[in-house]
């Protein structure tokens, strides 16, 4: 089964170097928003999908982006009913909004919940007659998507940027994730402005979020030069700006540092996936709805450690770019001081151990469902069981 894994991501790696995965045009400064509206080339007076979520819509900082946006000659029409993990009835609700208001573009403004609700919203326009489920797994869309813009206020899931959307299935308790290069936003605007209301706490577990992004992409047995490139970078911009973003939210240059971070993080893993703290996070927001970054954070720690010394040499890739660790010191000690730094970073944002909605009882079931999401799916850099599973897992549960 394993050499059958193999073949398989060996499959996906040649599709990333033959095809090649597009970018989005990467606007910043001043007057990004504006340029990239401009690059839409939209008609005066079209009607503009504006995907964001309802705590986000009342903010003084959004309601100057709608002006912004109506003085460029279009009208804002404000679909902000995303859930904090967007449902199939969210898109559905999208898509309606966009068709019976006639719509000729889309805006997504908010976090990785809203931007993948809003790409898949645009699947959705491009394939009406395809069910929001048909789009799960590789290549399913196909088709361009209408223009859009991306206007990430959160500092990591880096969907501005990805191949992928992931949406929940709460009747099924499911995240289902749709994977095609169309899906990847033709532009991503980084506004740090949007993100300094954003609670510490928050600040930190997305920032984790993109972390974990970075270091899985650079794990996986895909990971390419530009890829192996763009994570590095990423590392460096976290352990290097979210102490500052944390303890003073209204750092512009620490917010916009971690959104770019964010956004190098999601070109990383977008062309290699990720790894088992994605695999295992996704289905504690699925069955608890517990935060993705939060899930991640959690997670983080404890499956790097379970890989052991067969990622030292990655970790200690990362521990010697980041300058955390000596470059006189062994290979296995430069991993260690990475993952200490780590563990200080987390606790110094008082980010949580354990999962108190984590019930033992549901261990079994959750462990078969992340190793059934990973594989095939995530190059991974060896193959985890399903007595591991549950024992990482175990490990995070309350009564640990």
């Amino acid at each position: 089964m394993a050499l059958l894994y193999r073949c398989y991501h060996f499959i996906l790696k040649c599709i990333v170097v033959l095809i090649g995965v597009p970018n989005p045009k990467l606007h910043r400064g001043e007057e990004a928003l504006e340029n990239a509206i401009k690059t839409l080339q939209l008609k005066n007076g079209s009607h503009v999908l504006i995907v964001t979520d309802k705590t986000l819509i009342e903010l003084p900082i959004i309601i100057e982006q709608l002006a912004c946006i109506a003085k460029q000659d279009l009208t804002p029409i404000i679909f902000d009913d995303v859930n904090p993990n967007p449902t199939i009835k969210n898109v559905e609700q999208g898509y309606l909004h966009y068709q019976q208001n006639h719509c000729h573009a889309i805006i997504a403004i908010g976090g990785g919940s809203v931007i993948d609700c809003a790409k898949l919203i645009g699947a959705k326009v491009a394939k009406p007659n395809k069910a929001v489920t048909d789009f799960k797994g590789l290549f399913k869309v196909r088709k361009r998507l209408p223009p859009n813009i991306a206007i990430p206020t959160t500092a990591g899931t880096g969907a501005e940027t990805t191949v992928a959307a992931v949406v929940n299935d709460p009747q099924k308790q499911l995240k289902y994730a749709a994977t095609d290069f169309t899906l990847v936003p033709q532009h991503a605007v980084l506004m740090p402005q949007l993100s300094t209301s954003l609670p510490a706490h928050l600040t930190a577990t997305t920032a984790i979020d993109a972390l974990t992004h970075a270091i899985e992409a650079l794990l996986s047995i895909n990971c390419l030069s530009f890829s192996r490139q763009r994570a590095l970078q990423a590392c460096d911009l976290i352990f290097s700006y979210l102490p500052n973003a944390y303890c003073k939210g209204s750092d512009l240059y620490a917010r916009e540092q971690l959104l770019l971070a964010s956004f190098y993080a999601g070109q990383a893993f977008t062309r290699t996936s990720v790894g088992y703290v994605h695999a295992i996070s996704h289905q504690l927001s699925a069955n608890y709805g517990t935060a993705h970054g939060l899930s991640n954070a959690v997670l983080l720690l404890p499956v790097l450690r379970w890989y052991g010394n067969r990622v030292d040499s990655t970790l200690a890739l990362i521990a010697r770019h980041c300058r955390l660790t000596s470059l006189d010191y062994p290979i296995a000690q430069q991993a260690e001081d990475l993952l200490c730094h780590i563990e200080q970073l987390l606790g110094s944002m008082h980010i949580q151990v354990h999962f108190e909605e984590l019930r033992q009882e549901d261990i079994d079931t959750l462990a078969s469902s992340a190793l059934k999401e990973a594989h095939p799916d995530y190059p991974v850099p060896c193959f985890m069981n399903l007595k591991e599973c549950q024992n990482i897992l175990l490990s995070v549960s309350v009564k640990a």
